[in-house]
């Protein structure tokens, strides 16, 4: 650490961080499809849809408040979306629209124009449009078939910006610049890195650490932020990693990373599996005996164990850890237990997360 050349890599810096204060905020909104092809939310299921359809015709001078709304063409959503950082009055975004009552599909419905709603309670879009549905679902007398996921879709460019979000770009007098994934050598190596390009391009370090997830940078009085942080992000840079094994226990997947090692140990591992069966029998009584016909059951149990190979497992680097685990012949179930084990005694050389 410390020598700029050491510290050059194939990834941006951009990729590897945030800018402080350059970040979106989250809308929501609640608000009606129509448009359904009776694949709507049952009134009677669904009182809340019937309430605001009544409000809505309300605000449009049809009063139907003695009439029972009938049909299931509309459904009640949930509508969100994400307002990018310093976005402008008048721009478009995305909107994820979402089903709240007993909808069986959102398929062919538009959306009402429904005010989005920050978390200070103020309004800072408005949506509207057609809804774009991947799944679908098809219903018979006896069978239904659902494909994806039909409660829920996508208005591309559908809302419109109506209150802009102030940044913080460049208002405390200093660009900070956070790692998405902290570490100390790649602070470390950052900094070394940015103040080398400095150097020769403005004749001055402008980078220092202050922990080992923030960087501060001092921009240049001849240089703009958006250039200055242009330059800089292109920068590319070697991250280092956490040794760390990654285990999703329900899908069976497991993810090593590249610094993992493993202290040599000896380790078997075995399957025992036991089968219970139930097989009927009929116990017939001898002729003139007046005894009865019984059915009894017969219980025949096996149980066999496979594997229990013996293996030495250990090495400095991930191309030897996983080839001491292949060489077992275990199937991915069997790999999760091993590692648990090696960890507990101690061997596993790395941080375990068990998801």
């Amino acid at each position: 650490m410390g020598n700029a050349a050491d510290a050059a890599g194939t990834v941006r810096i951009k990729d590897i961080t945030n800018v402080r204060g350059v970040r979106g905020n989250q809308l929501v909104g609640y608000g009606l499809v129509i448009g359904l092809q009776g694949t709507g939310d049952s009134m009677r299921n669904s009182p809340y849809t019937e309430q605001s359809l009544q409000s809505m015709l309300d605000r449009m001078g049809v009063n139907i408040r003695s009439d029972s709304a009938g049909g299931k063409n509309v459904a009640a959503v949930t509508v969100t979306a994400e307002l990018p950082a310093f976005i402008g009055t008048g721009s478009r975004i995305d909107v994820n629209v979402a089903s709240l009552g007993d909808a069986t599909s959102l398929m062919g419905g538009t959306l009402v124009m429904t005010p989005l709603y920050g978390a200070d309670g103020e309004i800072y879009a408005v949506g509207q449009g057609p809804i774009a549905v991947t799944g679908f679902t098809a219903d018979g007398a006896s069978e239904s078939l659902t494909q994806g996921v039909p409660t829920a879709g996508r208005i591309p460019n559908g809302a419109f910006v109506e209150r802009e979000v102030k940044g913080q770009f460049y208002d405390d007098g200093q660009l900070a610049m956070e790692l998405a994934n902290p570490d100390y050598k790649t602070m470390i190596r950052a900094v070394d890195l940015i103040n080398a390009y400095a150097r020769e391009r403005w004749g001055k370090p402008v980078a220092r650490e202050e922990d080992f997830r923030t960087l501060h940078l001092e921009r240049p009085a001849e240089v703009s932020p958006v250039r200055f942080l242009a330059e800089i992000g292109d920068l590319r840079i070697d991250p280092d990693q956490v040794a760390r094994v990654v285990i999703d226990e329900r899908t069976g997947t497991i993810v090593i990373g590249q610094n993992v090692q493993i202290s040599t140990v000896a380790l078997t591992h075995g399957n025992l599996t036991v089968r219970v069966s139930e097989l009927p029998a009929v116990s017939q009584p001898a002729p003139f005996s007046d005894g009865a016909t019984v059915v009894t059951s017969e219980t025949i149990v096996a149980a066999e164990e496979t594997g229990g190979n013996f293996a030495f497992v250990g090495g400095t680097d991930l191309e030897t850890v996983v080839r001491g685990l292949n060489r077992i012949g275990l199937k991915p179930s069997g790999i999760i237990s091993i590692l648990q084990g090696i960890k507990t005694a101690g061997a596993l050389q790395a941080e375990l997360v068990v998801q």
